[in-house]
């Protein structure tokens, strides 16, 4: 099945924030934004794309033609449902790259000058922002390549009966299996690999180690977060850390420890190994359920923050 033709048409500049933009030739996108525009700047917001699809559906509620710009979009598409993409996405223009980084805005209403002209703003839920990674020319005509992020993880399962084959691993298809349906709720394509390794230091930092090089989004390790003398998943991992993130594991300690004390004596780990966030797990299956339940609640807010989007 062939794609959807995606392309650009129009292109539209303000001198002002918060007024209608007026189409012109071509816009050149810099580092900073749209040369001329208002909105350029040293921000997450350097581009403002809203599509035709939006402004077509407007105009039937208005029940009037909507010029391009009106509600103060740099580039008008068609051909892709905008808002339905998500942040670190791409959009490839030729040779230029943009990353989305924020889908709909806060509608400032009546103080807003749009919001006055038209009577209404289709940008606060259907304009999507992004930001200049690789820069050029953009006119009318031109097409659009999009390419959804795709997320990569690694699940790590410590256990010398499972590496022995002496015991089927549950945690480790666990976690793959709630990974799986967090990404597909967030509309996020997702790669897992999915290794299994005995209690062995040297192979977990291995394995970390290459997860670190390949930029994998997110390592789950699953065993080895106990005190007995095989246990040292959390030393491994807190040796390769730049960040540590205590306050996500402290938490599920204490929400689970309080009924159930032996919750306390996991010593799992939480943190940022270059580009790569690390949670150590423990081994047991109800573990990760519980584990994983309260991990998925930030994650989102943690790789948004890494790549310096604004997602509060």
């Amino acid at each position: 099945m062939t794609k959807p033709k995606i392309k650009v048409v129009s292109v539209n500049i303000s001198k002002k924030k918060g007024t209608i933009k007026k189409p012109v030739g071509e816009i050149e996108l810099t580092e900073l934004g749209v040369k001329n525009d208002a909105h350029a700047g040293n921000w997450h917001r350097q581009v403002s794309l809203l599509g035709k699809e939006s402004v077509d559906k407007f105009e039937k509620e208005a029940k009037r033609s909507i010029e391009f710009g009106e509600f103060a979009e740099n580039i008008t598409t068609e051909g892709l449902i905008l808002y339905e993409t998500s942040p670190l996405d791409k959009l490839i223009i030729g040779n230029i790259e943009l990353e989305i980084t924020q889908i709909g805005k806060k509608c400032h209403g009546a103080s807003c000058a749009i919001f006055q002209e038209v009577g209404n703003c289709v940008m606060p839920k259907e304009g999507i922002f992004a930001r200049v990674m690789k820069n050029g020319i953009v006119k009318s005509g031109d097409t659009i390549e999009y390419i959804q992020k795709v997320y990569k993880v690694h699940v790590i399962t410590l256990s010398d009966r499972a590496f022995k084959g002496e015991y089927d691993d549950r945690s480790g298809p666990r976690i793959i299996e709630l990974v799986e349906d967090f990404f597909e709720k967030n509309n996020n394509p997702v790669e897992i690999e999915h290794t299994i390794i005995p209690d062995d230091p040297d192979a977990l930092r291995v394995l970390l180690e290459r997860a670190e090089e390949g930029k994998i989004d997110v390592v789950f390790t699953t065993g080895g977060t106990g005190v007995g003398p095989r246990d040292y998943t959390p030393e491994v991992v807190k040796e390769l850390l730049d960040k540590e993130i205590p306050g996500v594991m402290e938490a599920i300690r204490l929400k689970y420890g309080v009924e159930k004390p032996n919750a306390l004596l996991s010593r799992g780990v939480a943190g940022l190994m270059g580009e790569t966030f690390v949670y150590t797990l423990p081994g047991s299956l109800k573990a990760v359920n519980e584990y994983m339940e309260e991990i998925f609640k930030t994650l989102k807010h943690l790789i948004y923050m890494l790549h310096g989007l604004d997602a509060h």
